[in-house]
């Protein structure tokens, strides 16, 4: 049984790579581009890819091919349906960031209600030392106790996000799925989570159904201001109408963890903003904490030994 693992540097160092109990061959390479792709993983039984994309064109030059585990949740980078035609089995990895990615949307959160980015940047900049009192007002301060959460995304992850916001004394709302009816009273319609919230949080997996969830009409029924915070997938929210919404004032900042495409190419209309003290842009690390990524590994290898003891893995999505 050969092992390929295709971008190794995708994990941190701090992660111990425990490998399948079976006996294996493993391979394994820090990065891989999509040109190497089929070389690499001819004669492999099972590979492992974070990121890096396995199409439609190169598992039908991977005969051997018979199983792809993510370590992630999102598998967008993935030709599922052409995996499933060969019998191919996909699994990806689920739960494993129940407490790190909601931590690190308060992280933002916190940062930009309080202002805290403009205000460390005034100390640096000698603005404290030159105040001549013991405080000054230079950004707004917000506190959350009595706010709105507006929260696109009920998974888990969305569930756990709202549970800290209420912790933190916020009214939470789920937003009823763009442009769908019914959904029962436990969600709030799309629109009106858009006009009352006053932070708005994603957190829903990116298809062809959530790309540009928010784009500039969204953006112009946004009545109070909110912040706008991204710790889902890059895609769901249009950059280029994201920067035009903070410069018409109609969003008061954003947070943002994922961009559209990772890493940013030297266009991208939000490394024009980045030294805003309401703009925070994080490389795609809410996920990343130590304790999530041993937690992902270790399902990653869980999933492996399933399909080689001949079972379904847990996480099947073929």
């Amino acid at each position: 049984m050969r092992i390929v693992f295709l971008d190794r540097s995708t994990i941190g160092p701090s992660v111990i790579l425990r490998r399948p109990a079976f006996p294996h061959d493993w391979i394994e390479y820090d990065r891989t581009r999509a040109d190497q792709v089929t070389e690499r993983l001819k004669g492999a039984q099972i590979a492992i890819s974070n990121k890096v994309p396995i199409r439609r064109n190169a598992i039908e030059q991977l005969p051997d091919l018979r199983m792809i585990a993510i370590p992630a949740t999102g598998y967008d980078a993935f030709d599922v349906d052409a995996c499933a035609e060969r019998g191919i089995a996909v699994a990806n990895v689920r739960g494993y960031a129940i407490n790190t990615v909601p931590e690190h949307t308060f992280a933002l959160i916190l940062a930009l209600r309080r202002g805290l980015i403009g205000f460390r940047q005034d100390v640096i900049d000698g603005r404290w030392q030159e105040a001549g009192q013991f405080c000054f007002f230079s950004h707004p301060i917000n506190d959350l106790a009595g706010s709105t959460l507006g929260i696109i995304g009920e998974g888990v992850i969305g569930q756990s996000v709202a549970r800290l916001g209420q912790a933190f004394g916020m009214r939470t709302l789920f937003a009823a799925h763009k442009n769908v009816q019914g959904l029962g009273p436990l969600y709030t319609p799309f629109d009106e989570v858009l006009a009352s919230a006053d932070v708005i949080t994603l957190h829903c997996p990116l298809t062809a159904a959530t790309r540009d969830t928010i784009g500039a009409p969204e953006f112009a029924r946004m009545k109070k201001r909110p912040l706008l915070i991204n710790c889902g997938r890059g895609g769901l929210v249009n950059e280029a109408a994201l920067v035009d919404a903070l410069d018409r004032g109609q969003i008061a900042g954003f947070g943002f963890d994922c961009l559209t495409s990772e890493p940013p190419a030297s266009d991208n209309p939000l490394l024009k903003v980045l030294n805003r003290p309401n703009v925070i842009v994080t490389p795609h690390v809410a996920w990343a904490s130590s304790e999530a990524m041993q937690t992902l590994w270790n399902q990653v290898v869980q999933q492996i030994e399933a399909f080689q003891a001949g079972n379904r893995p847990p996480n099947s999505l073929t």
